[in-house]
């Protein structure tokens, strides 16, 4: 008898779950060991039930899916994450690879797509959206999708460091206790970025990181510090 791949549901609108479980449960080769509503509980559920594959909402309460991701991959490395998401960007894409996930589906995707990812990185594989794998890979050569972006300014190591935390998530708490300053001082440090270089978006900041190469180490130690 083939071994079923065991499925991990997190998502904040229930409805939405029992449509994936409904799908889920039509699988021969797959059974789902679980829901979660809120990223904290999708962390605890694949620590706790260790199933193959996760399969992420990136917006959530508590922890986001990105969040949630780091901690699950950090925990419990041998669990596969695959992102269920309406976010088309690229930098989301890029930015949950880095944590580990080794799919990203597009909501607006047919089910069998869906199906396709599961399977893939059940067997040690990945899967990405076509579309939007395509657009990261121009933004990691350093062809933004908005051509008329900022350019890049003189920045301070401070302004650099404080840049770098926001592009990897962290809130503005989380910057001033890993650099040691306050919250206010933080705020202040951002609107000057936002004003030096032109940034009108959180998306524009990540990609401004991925193109200067600093999102290529490992994420600040804050984003486990919660």
């Amino acid at each position: 008898m083939t071994k079923k791949v065991r499925i991990l549901l997190a998502d904040d609108h229930k409805v939405v779950r029992e449509g994936l479980r409904l799908l889920m449960t039509g699988q021969r080769d797959m059974r789902v060991v679980g829901e979660a509503s809120n990223g904290k509980e999708a962390v605890k559920g694949a620590c706790q039930l260790k199933p193959d594959v996760v399969v992420m909402d990136l917006s959530m309460p508590e922890l986001n899916g990105l969040q949630a991701t780091e901690r699950i991959k950090d925990a419990c490395p041998e669990v596969k994450v695959v992102a269920l998401t309406v976010h088309e960007d690229p930098s989301y894409l890029i930015q949950l690879c880095k944590a580990g996930a080794s799919g990203y589906v597009l909501k607006r995707s047919a089910g069998d797509d869906l199906i396709r990812a599961i399977r893939a990185v059940a067997g040690g594989g990945v899967y990405f959206d076509p579309a939007v794998a395509s657009k990261a890979l121009s933004v990691r050569a350093g062809e933004s999708p908005n051509r008329n972006g900022p350019r890049r300014g003189q920045l301070s190591e401070r302004e650099k460091e404080v840049l770098i935390r926001v592009a990897w998530g962290c809130s503005n708490k989380e910057v001033a206790a890993e650099l040691q300053l306050s919250v206010k001082t933080v705020e202040t440090y951002r609107q000057r970025l936002n004003e030096k270089l032109g940034f009108q978006s959180r998306t524009q900041v990540v990609q401004y990181a991925l193109r200067q190469g600093w999102l290529d180490e490992a994420s600040p130690s804050t984003r486990h510090s919660k």
